[in-house]
């Protein structure tokens, strides 16, 4: 069922979890579109499979949430560089990571 993410916003008291880190996996896959289409499958599972994994991080610690939006900036331009895709590409990510 699909609902309007204002009436589900109060649903998520932290800043890592609801509709900031659906922002962040959104760029993130974003950016994957810019890789080589062989590249693709790969990279966007692993980037689903990553943010699954960030569930697990407890919410209210804001230093691991901060690491963690840290380390997928970082991680992605290290991807970007791998196959020479402009660094540019990933500004709106830094800004999302860096809020």
């Amino acid at each position: 069922m699909w609902c309007k993410l204002s009436s589900i916003k109060g649903h998520y008291p932290t800043r890592f979890q609801g509709p900031r880190n659906w922002v962040e996996k959104r760029e993130v896959l974003r950016l994957v579109r810019r890789l080589p289409q062989d590249t693709r499958a790969y990279y966007a599972k692993y980037a689903r499979e990553n943010f699954v994994n960030y569930r697990e991080v407890d919410p209210s610690d804001d230093a691991a949430v901060d690491e963690l939006l840290k380390r997928t900036y970082t991680h992605s331009l290290w991807v970007l560089n791998k196959y020479s895709v402009d660094e540019s590409a990933a500004g709106r990510l830094k800004e999302i990571c860096s809020a």
